[in-house]
């Protein structure tokens, strides 16, 4: 489980969202599970703080009510 800002929905591809539930924290945030990233040299190229870790999450379309 990780915990994300709320602000960082808004960097989702226009008609996408993310296929995980999100919980709101009520401190501005969400917490959401998903995959654990172990690939060392993917892990590399995000440049994370040694206290932060990456997970996978599938995308989702989008469904908005007509």
């Amino acid at each position: 489980m990780i915990e994300i800002p709320h602000m960082l929905l808004g960097f989702l591809e226009t008609g996408t969202c993310l296929g995980t539930s999100l919980t709101d924290t009520g401190r501005g945030t969400f917490t959401l599970s998903g995959t654990p990233v172990t690939d060392l040299e993917a892990l590399q190229r995000m440049e994370l703080p040694d206290h932060e870790t990456a997970i996978e999450v599938p995308i989702g379309k989008e469904i908005r009510p007509v």
